[in-house]
C-alpha cells in the first residue's frame, strides 16, 4: 500500500472502528498493533451496550444515547463490508426492582425517558417475565440496551478495514495523520489515566434471542454463538492481572441472582486491563500540541457502546470537518498540564 493518509495505533475497538471510518471516506488507511487484534480490554467476552440511566442528563449521556441508536445500522454496515459477525443485536435488558424505593425510581426514570430517548426506545415498568429474568415480580424493561461479542467486533472491524484496502499489521512507521488508540499503556505513558482490571466468564447456556439482565451488579449477556457472558469487575487495586477468586465470587453471584445458570458449565476465564481516564470520559480528539496526532482512548466501561458514533465524529475531523464531540472528550481535560 502507499504511504497512508492514516496510521492508526491500536487494534482495539476504539482505533478499529476511527480506522473503518477513515477508510469508509475513502482514505488509506494502516493499523499497526504488535499484539494483534483486540489484544487487551477489547478482547474482553461480555459485551453489553447499556445507555445511562435517563436521569441528570448530560451532553456525554445524550452521546451515548445517539451512539447506541446508530449501532444496528452501523454493525450491519461493518459485517456487510467484511463478512464478519460483530454478533451484535439489540435485544433489550431486563433489571430487578427490589423495593418501593427501587421502584420509584424507576417509575421517575421511566417518564424522564419518554422525553430524553425521543421515542427511539422505551425504559418501562413491567411484570417479569418469568424465566430468565431477574427474580422480583417486577422489572425494569428498557429496549435501548444491546449486546455484541467484543473479540468478534473487533475482528468483523479488521476484516472491513482490509476490504477497504487498509492494512493491520504488527509494524511500521508512521504515516500521514496518526490516532493514538493504545489502550492503558498509552494512558499510563502519558499519565492521563490508569488500567482498572476487569474479570468476566462465559457459560455455555443457549439464551441467544433474550434480553441481558443487570443483577447484583453484574452483566449476564446471552451471545449468538450459545454462551451467556458474565461479568465483570472493577479492580483499582490486583496483585496479577489474570483471573482469581474474585471471579469465582462472580460466576456464583449470577448463578444465585440467575437461577437458569445455576448448572451452566464455565468454559472460559477472562481478565483484563480497561483504560480509565483521569476525568473517567473517553478522550476522542485532537492531541494539544502535537500537530496531526490524535487521541481514541479511555473507553474504561462504554468504549463499545460509543465506538461507532465517536469513531465517525474523529473521522469527520481528520477529514477536515469539525470535531462534533462532547467538551467532556476532550484530552486535554485528562493529560496532565492540560485545561480543567
Amino acid at each position: 500500500m502507499a504511504m497512508p493518509d492514516v496510521t492508526v495505533r491500536g487494534a482495539g475497538v476504539a482505533g478499529l472502528s476511527v480506522a473503518y471510518a477513515c477508510a469508509c471516506r475513502g482514505m488509506r488507511v494502516a493499523v499497526v498493533d504488535p499484539h494483534g487484534v483486540a489484544a487487551g480490554a477489547s478482547g474482553g467476552i461480555v459485551g453489553a451496550l447499556a445507555p445511562h440511566a435517563p436521569e441528570r442528563w448530560t451532553e456525554t449521556k445524550a452521546f451515548q444515547r445517539d451512539a447506541l441508536l446508530i449501532a444496528s445500522d452501523w454493525w450491519a454496515a461493518v459485517a456487510q463490508v467484511g463478512g464478519g459477525d460483530p454478533g451484535y443485536a439489540r435485544t433489550g435488558r431486563l433489571q430487578p426492582i427490589p423495593d418501593e424505593a427501587a421502584m420509584a425510581r424507576a417509575v421517575e426514570r421511566a417518564e424522564a425517558a419518554h422525553g430524553l430517548w425521543q421515542g427511539a426506545a422505551t425504559w418501562a415498568v413491567v411484570d417479569a417475565p418469568g424465566g430468565w429474568s431477574p427474580a422480583t415480580p417486577k422489572v425494569v424493561h428498557d429496549t435501548l440496551s444491546a449486546r455484541l461479542h467484543p473479540r468478534r467486533a473487533c475482528r468483523a472491524l479488521a476484516d472491513a478495514v482490509r476490504a477497504l484496502d487498509g492494512t493491520v499489521e504488527p509494524d511500521a512507521p508512521d504515516g500521514g495523520q496518526v490516532v493514538h488508540a493504545t489502550g492503558w499503556a498509552g494512558l499510563d505513558a502519558t499519565g492521563s489515566g490508569t488500567p482498572i482490571k476487569g474479570q468476566a466468564a462465559t457459560l455455555r447456556l443457549d439464551r441467544r434471542d433474550l434480553p441481558q439482565l443487570y443483577v447484583d451488579g453484574l452483566h449476564v449477556v446471552p451471545h449468538a454463538d450459545g454462551t451467556v457472558g458474565v461479568g465483570s469487575t472493577s479492580e483499582r487495586s490486583f496483585g496479577h492481572p489474570g483471573t482469581d477468586a474474585l471471579l469465582d465470587d462472580v460466576v456464583a453471584r449470577a448463578r444465585a441472582a440467575v437461577p437458569d445458570l445455576a448448572h451452566a458449565p464455565v468454559v472460559e476465564r477472562w481478565a483484563g486491563l480497561r483504560p480509565r481516564a483521569r476525568t473517567r470520559s473517553p478522550m476522542v480528539g485532537r492531541w494539544p500540541g502535537r500537530d496531526r496526532h490524535w487521541i481514541a482512548n479511555g473507553g474504561f466501561k462504554i468504549g463499545f457502546a460509543v465506538a461507532p458514533l465517536a469513531a465517525e465524529r474523529l473521522a469527520d475531523a481528520i477529514a477536515g470537518g469539525p470535531l462534533a464531540l462532547p467538551d467532556a472528550f476532550d484530552p486535554a481535560l485528562s493529560l496532565p498540564g492540560g485545561r480543567s
